[in-house]
């Protein structure tokens, strides 16, 4: 049986981590909608270490920063009419799904289209930008960080779904890390993955560093297909964390795999220092500043006024908590919040 009871963690693992990095999720995406050169833009000036840009492939096999290639929630696609009869129903990663999916568009015909916020209702500062972004190509996001002096953090989404349709992600991927010169473990890159086979196929095609996500529930979408019957659980397990180590350089994990009570302040799992001892890095992800989004124990405010989980909470905190266990890097919507407390801990 698999258990990841809370324990204290064993020497090695305990203690901050010397440098945490700040990953900035899908961008600023707390301030700015998510995946746009805008949320790039304003991690980069907030102290993010690294932005993540999500990768989804248009029709014409150009890759774009998308959380999802169903885009009715995060573009004004549904104002189109040009557009209305691309709107179908098909099934992603088991799940049916009905919208409008980027690989049914060129990339000409994605730039036609604008971003809007995905959760206006709660971040309605971010929902005050809507209109004013294109869709953002992987070659922009990449060219940006060069500039800045940022590394980048791509998620192949679905490459499983992708590569059944004919458009694989990791080989353009590569083809435009390499264009600015990204190809060694020592480049300022992290290339992430929810499913298993394509990182032990990327193991073999690149020296880049590889990042096996792992949510708290479920299981590998393509262990799932294979009928191999281990989960993320499993997967984070010591002996889970070895077989790893064989194909990847970490772990990107919900942060519930390591503070598992719902309040935030108790005990940790020992899965950093497992994963310290199998030689992988861990990165924890979300941390959001609101309140609907953070552990019990870090919220601020009456939870019975108007706005409460829209309102920020002690997201300080719960960082420095985060980063006293250990963890190597944080993926947050606030990356300015995680440099703070990140500084604030040297």
């Amino acid at each position: 049986m698999v258990s990841l009871a809370p324990g204290v963690a064993a020497p090695g693992g305990a203690g901050p981590a010397p440098h945490p990095l700040v990953i900035g999720h899908r961008g600023a995406c707390a301030y700015r909608p998510e995946h746009t050169m805008a949320s790039y833009e304003t991690a980069i000036r907030d102290g993010a270490d690294y932005i993540e840009p999500d990768l989804v492939s248009t029709k014409d096999h150009v890759l774009v920063a998308r959380h999802e290639n169903e885009i009715s929630q995060t573009t004004d696609v549904a104002a189109h009419p040009e557009f209305a009869a691309r709107r179908t129903t098909k099934t992603i990663d088991g799940r049916s799904l009905t919208g409008w999916f980027t690989e049914d568009f060129t990339l000409d015909e994605l730039r036609t289209l604008r971003a809007v916020e995905r959760l206006p209702a709660l971040r309605p500062g971010s929902a005050a930008y809507d209109g004013t972004s294109t869709i953002a190509t992987f070659d922009e996001i990449v060219a940006l960080a060069r500039r800045a002096g940022v590394g980048v953090y791509p998620e192949t989404k679905h490459p499983g779904y992708f590569a059944s349709i004919g458009l694989p992600l990791e080989q353009p991927m590569l083809v435009t890390l390499a264009k600015y010169g990204w190809t060694e473990r020592t480049d300022p890159v992290f290339v992430q993955s929810f499913e298993t086979a394509n990182l032990r196929a990327l193991r073999a095609r690149t020296r880049l560093r590889l990042i096996q996500l792992m949510e708290a529930t479920g299981a590998p979408r393509d262990l799932v297909v294979a009928g191999d019957r281990r989960t993320y659980r499993d997967l984070a397990t010591p002996e889970g964390l070895r077989q790893i180590a064989g194909y990847a350089d970490g772990i990107g994990v919900h942060v519930r795999l390591v503070v598992p009570e719902d309040d935030g302040r108790g005990a940790p799992t020992s899965l950093v220092t497992d994963a310290h001892r199998a030689g992988l890095d861990v990165h924890v992800w979300t941390v959001r500043p609101e309140n609907g989004y953070l552990p019990a124990g870090f919220r601020a405010g009456d939870p019975k006024a108007p706005g409460y989980a829209a309102a920020h909470g002690d997201v300080g905190g719960w960082l420095t908590r985060l980063y006293g266990l250990g963890v190597d890097g944080v993926f947050t919507d606030d990356p300015g919040a995680a440099s703070r407390a990140r500084d604030a801990l040297t």
